[in-house]
């Protein structure tokens, strides 16, 4: 075998890798190049998909608005006619009441100028049970105008019950006793009537143990 010196070695030998390392160098510029690209396209369609997410918001927030002003106006549209109605049907029940205040007033000052103007009753003159009669009958209707208010206007039952059961004209009985007002009253009744005969039956009960 013929050995091989070193002046002796051709360069077609050993080919140089100039070429392939240029090519090399051309890959990696090529593939860099497309990631520059697929990033920067990555970027873009990022930002589109932020752009979409954002007039998706801004298009749910406008229709959440619309649809919170259908109802709102509807709501309103119904409450406000609504109450409308109430005050109009209270304001035309007060326009009543206050015409059927304004007679109960008339009629109440009618009949305290009525009592007022009652002259007393001179027992000397010979009319004087006509006089008295009269300014009775007067009292009566002047009272039963007051208990017709009172019936009518809650505002004039303040009072308390009993107050209002002394201020009716008292019951007569056919012998001309008044009838008692209230049960408390007829027991104190009782009790008045009864007591003569309980102190005597206690008597002869002490009396007869005594003998005894």
């Amino acid at each position: 075998m013929a050995a091989y010196e070193g002046p002796d070695l051709l360069e077609e030998d050993f080919p140089t890798t100039e070429k392939g390392t240029a090519v090399a160098a051309d890959d990696r510029e090529e593939l860099d190049n497309q990631v520059s690209s697929l990033q920067t396209k990555l970027a873009d369609l990022n930002r589109a998909r932020e752009k979409l997410e954002r007039e998706k918001a801004t298009v749910e927030e406008s229709r959440r608005r619309f649809a919170e002003f259908q109802t709102g106006r509807e709501e309103m549209m119904h409450e406000l006619t609504r109450s409308l109605g109430l005050l109009e049907e209270a304001q035309l029940e007060a326009s009543r009441e206050a015409e059927q205040m304004a007679r109960t007033m008339e009629d109440l000052r009618d009949a305290l100028t009525k009592v007022d103007a009652l002259e007393e009753v001179d027992t000397h003159d010979d009319q004087w049970k006509v006089h008295l009669t009269r300014n009775l009958t007067t009292i009566e209707n002047a009272r039963m105008e007051l208990n017709a208010a009172r019936h009518k206007w809650l505002i004039l039952s303040g009072t308390g019950e009993n107050e209002r059961e002394s201020f009716a004209a008292p019951q007569p009985t056919t012998n001309g006793l008044p009838m008692p007002a209230s049960f408390s009253q007829l027991c104190l009744w009782g009790l008045a009537l009864t007591w003569p005969v309980l102190l005597i039956g206690s008597v002869i009960v002490t009396v007869l143990i005594l003998k005894s």
